[in-house]
């Protein structure tokens, strides 16, 4: 029996604020028209604003490894939640400054984009403040079921058709065995909270269902964050969907569904060992994470199509993310958890910014996902190219940028953890760091050592603009100033 009291919305500031602007989002569209369509930006930038600013006195009023429980145990606020939120609405701030300009441009002004987004990051919200099995299957539904619609916002294009249609099949059959696993962890311990599942499975020998339960739940969130052999509607959902929303998911969408991750696996079903342990989750965690790096570079070293290209960028990176995963469950005591957080922010601002250039660069006549549509960019557009080149650079893990530290602290902790056992793990990731640096500088050698194959007509956009320098500068200041923003991710 779930009991409320109304000390349990003190702490929902967040998600309140998220959901009501969202809802307020999907009314407003129905009255507004032509070029007040400009104002469901503006209030979508305002609420988002709103909610980080709520997530940030909140994490400033919890004190590190405090927590509270809301709803009888189904949310929990705690420093990491409130990180995660305002990380959340930062990123749904911007995409939706790109949305405004790429819509105008491209002709796709559906004012119900904003609502949508707006509902996927209280989804997005809930999954982080989880504690509960079904408040994470709530969260990812609502999330998703979002996300799905926005991937073919852009009416008329058969690329965004068939990349929703792909995404919304492989994310139906993600929830089947997330719900399945869910059930069968239920039946194996008696409880769908995730604290009492842990106290349970910490005091018991693994059944084979509770095995079963964390294979399908493997299998479910493989699908969520598109780790091999997971991963086959990501090219073509990324490729299809307009760029502001392919920025939407590659970002803010992986990172929640990293933010699960940790929830279920680290803090539901933690205190595992390599290799195998009580159930064997971090053992197929850093198998997965392997191969999905691997297979991530290697695709990616024969794309010409940027959006393409990121798609697969975005599988390797899910791979070293599964890296710091394994890390946090083995080691919750070490930097793991605080490392992961560290990679999804810089990786986020990094991403956002790179879509932001895409969007910026192109219009209607010739909307430049080619990386030869890229030549000449450098002596046409200076200032456009250079940061693009800080985000490819922080991606690629080469300093001073943000990535390169992410990176570096993220294998640093591998390495500390259960007496070096992950050596292997961090070796293969330095490895395939090497590899993307390939494909990531052939961008570079584009946009300064090709001629231009036509004259640049960029958008316009104040909005825009402010993007690129607002993501611009956090990459570089993450890379410069690590320990600040380390010291931030207390938790």
């Amino acid at each position: 029996m779930i009991t409320i009291t109304p000390n349990d919305f003190l702490y929902l500031g967040p998600l309140g604020v998220l959901t009501l602007v969202g809802f307020l989002l999907v009314l407003a569209e129905a009255f507004t028209i032509g070029k007040h369509r400009q104002f469901l930006m503006q209030l979508t930038v305002a609420g988002c604003v709103l909610a980080m600013l709520a997530a940030i006195v909140t994490w400033r009023q919890l004190q590190p490894g405090q927590t509270i429980s809301a709803f009888s145990g189904m949310l929990i606020a705690d420093r990491m939640s409130m990180f995660l939120i305002a990380l959340f609405s930062g990123t749904t701030a911007l995409v939706a400054m790109l949305g405004s300009a790429h819509q105008s441009e491209y002709g796709w002004e559906v004012g119900e984009f904003y609502g949508l987004m707006l509902l996927a990051t209280a989804g997005m919200a809930m999954i982080a403040m989880a504690g509960d099995l079904v408040t994470i299957f709530i969260g990812i539904e609502t999330m998703s079921l979002a996300v799905y619609v926005m991937t073919a916002a852009r009416r008329g294009s058969r690329g965004g058709s068939e990349g929703a249609m792909k995404y919304f099949l492989m994310g139906a059959f993600a929830s089947g065995f997330l719900v399945y696993g869910m059930a069968l962890l239920y039946g194996a311990t008696g409880s769908t909270n995730l604290a009492v599942i842990r106290g349970v499975l910490a005091g018991q020998a693994s059944s084979p269902l509770t095995v079963a339960a964390v294979f399908l739940l493997i299998v479910a969130f493989g699908f969520k964050v598109a780790a091999i052999p997971f991963h086959m509607w990501a090219p073509d959902a990324y490729e299809g969907a307009p760029t502001p929303v392919t920025g939407f998911m590659a970002a803010a969408v992986k990172t929640a569904a990293f933010a699960g991750m940790i929830r279920v696996f680290v803090f539901g079903l933690g205190g595992d060992v390599v290799p195998f342990g009580h159930i064997g989750w971090s053992t197929i965690f850093a198998i997965m994470a392997a191969i999905t790096m691997t297979v991530g570079n290697i695709a990616a070293l024969r794309q010409e199509n940027v959006k393409r290209m990121l798609a697969y960028s975005s599988i390797a990176h899910a791979g070293v993310l599964l890296v710091g995963i394994v890390t946090a469950g083995i080691d919750p005591a070490g930097e793991g958890l605080s490392a992961v957080l560290f990679y999804l922010l810089s990786y986020s601002a990094t991403t956002v910014g790179a879509f932001g250039v895409m969007v910026w660069i192109g219009n209607r006549d010739r909307e430049r996902v080619l990386i030869s549509d890229w030549y000449g960019l450098g002596a046409a557009k200076p200032a456009a190219a250079l940061v693009m080149t800080i985000f490819m650079l922080s991606f690629a893990g080469i300093p001073p940028t943000g990535g390169f530290f992410a990176k570096f602290i993220l294998f640093k902790s591998a390495l500390m953890a259960q007496d070096g056992s992950l050596l292997w793990l961090v070796i293969i990731g330095v490895l395939n760091s090497m590899i993307s640096i390939y494909y990531y500088l052939k961008l570079v050698m584009a946009m300064y050592f090709r001629e231009a194959t036509g004259e640049f007509k960029p958008l316009r956009s104040g909005a825009l603009t402010f993007v690129l320098v607002t993501c611009g500068l956090l990459v570089m200041h993450m890379g410069m100033m690590p320990s600040r923003w380390l010291g931030y991710l207390g938790i």
